[in-house]
């Protein structure tokens, strides 16, 4: 069985998913500022920053997430009154943005705001459950993986699988403790790379079975996942090759058929390095060569939402035969040696198959697979 996806939404630091695939295609980078914090102490200049409100305020994540969700129950057509529909959010620091406020300030809220529970029930009247899933920067690739699980066994007519984030003074301050001096700019596989920005963001895709009888973005061949635990914060090419193997396993499908491969990318000097090393070992070595792209260069690091921002961006591959190129990468990294990247221009390409990365902190990774109806 296979899953598709009827409907998806994003918000980045340009906007919607029309205007941040337009960005992409101009390889232009959202990179601004930093707007909260003190920089100097933080050793972060510069963000991603969605919207252009108070950084400060806490349960934008929620607010994000919020407009996406409305976004895609009016595209797909969602009916709680007549459909089991059903939430899952992905999310690596919820709305930790609160607690930092109330520490500081002592301003006080309802603890309850910290799973967005609330959040989609007002947007979403009506809906059976809602789950958030706190699992690093792969943690809204884990809930499509559950969403795909949910609908094809017949628990539910409707998943929407979701993730948000928002920056938070102790996030920026671990970011700003990785590299001697502030990144200006994410560099995905670039020799040069010197670190990660944080971009805010948030997703959500709608998820329904094989029977569904509405309009379809594409279909969703499985996602598959792996739990190496093998260092806080470095990947491990194993598990992340591990999680790749998985989703071939699940879907029936050839590594070789990969099309293009939209990278996880953070512009780290670790996980571009084993990204690169473990899609040789994966993909080339079975007798791929697949295109790749990256997107923070342009949106920053999306954290809980970034495995669906790849997905949104993958959707429109598909649909457009165009593909972005990677922002800010000039020189490829001597690990990459035989990967074919996007650089400089879109690449015109009508992929048949789609993988989709996202690896987070602790090794908990997600790659998905896509394809067109």
């Amino acid at each position: 069985m296979s899953a598709l996806i009827a409907a998806s939404a994003i918000r980045t630091c340009f906007g919607d998913g029309a205007q941040t695939f337009a960005a992409l295609l101009r390889g232009d980078s959202g990179v601004v500022p930093l707007r909260q914090g003190e920089t100097a102490k933080l050793n972060v200049s510069c963000a991603h920053h969605a919207g252009t409100d108070d950084p400060h305020r806490p349960f934008r994540a929620g607010e994000f997430l919020a407009q996406c969700l409305a976004d895609v129950a009016r595209e797909a057509a969602v009916d709680t009154s007549r459909m089991r529909v059903v939430v899952l959010i992905g999310t690596g620091l919820r709305e930790l943005s609160a607690v930092e406020r109330w520490a500081l300030t002592g301003a006080g809220f309802d603890v309850e705001q910290l799973h967005f529970g609330e959040v989609v029930r007002q947007a979403l009247p009506g809906v059976a459950e809602v789950i958030t899933i706190s699992n690093a920067c792969s943690a809204s690739g884990h809930a499509l993986a559950l969403a795909q699980d949910l609908v094809e066994f017949g628990e539910a007519d409707v998943v929407l699988a979701c993730g948000a984030d928002t920056m938070t003074q102790s996030m920026l301050a671990m970011i700003g403790r990785v590299a001697p001096e502030p990144t200006t700019q994410v560099r995905p596989f670039d020799r040069d790379r010197d670190g990660v920005l944080l971009g805010e963001g948030a997703a959500a895709v709608a998820v329904v079975g094989p029977s569904w009888t509405g309009p379809a973005l594409g279909r969703l061949a499985a996602t598959g996942l792996s739990c190496d635990a093998h260092h806080e914060t470095a990947p491990d090419i194993e598990g992340i090759s591990r999680s790749m193997r998985d989703a071939f396993d699940r879907a029936g499908r050839e590594p070789a058929a990969v099309d293009l491969v939209v990278a996880h990318g953070t512009g780290t000097a670790l996980n571009d390095s084993a990204e690169s090393q473990a899609l040789r070992k994966v993909l080339l070595s079975a007798g791929g060569d697949p295109l790749v792209t990256a997107v923070k260069g342009s949106t920053g690091h999306t954290s809980g939402s970034a495995s669906l921002v790849n997905l949104d961006v993958a959707l429109r591959c598909l649909a457009g035969g165009q593909v972005p190129p990677i922002t800010g990468l000039r020189t490829v990294l001597p690990e990459a040696d035989g990967l074919r990247f996007a650089v400089g221009e879109p690449v015109p390409l009508r992929p048949g198959l789609v993988q989709v990365n996202a690896f987070g902190f602790g090794g908990v990774n997600a790659v998905t697979l896509l394809e067109a109806v």
